[in-house]
């Protein structure tokens, strides 16, 4: 198997191995698995943050499906005017799809 050097200062090597002592283990095995933790939180976070991201992109692509099928959609200045009022709690009709270019 291939070796992998990490440098560490003293303070910090000293440290692991008073830790690893007291956990029973090896100043290695100690690194180890900090290292495989930290992979793991790393990867847990990652997918976290990916997901609701994965979410979105499914809704898109239904969206733009429904687009590409129908041909319709709302022209950007409606929408723009629909979302403006809508944060100042105005009451509008949404605006109705047709199709591209009419």
């Amino acid at each position: 198997m291939p070796t992998t050097t990490i440098r560490i200062d003293d303070s910090l090597k000293e440290r692991v191995a008073v830790a690893a002592e007291r956990a029973g283990t090896t100043a290695h095995a100690f690194i180890i698995d900090a290292m495989a933790q930290t992979v793991a939180q790393t990867v847990a976070q990652t997918v976290a943050q990916t997901e609701p991201e994965e979410g979105l992109h499914q809704v898109a692509d239904r969206r733009w499906a429904k687009v590409l099928a129908t041909g319709k959609t709302v022209p950007w200045d409606e929408t723009r005017k629909y979302i403006l009022a809508r944060a100042r709690k105005e009451a509008l009709a949404k605006p109705a799809p047709r199709r591209i270019g009419s």
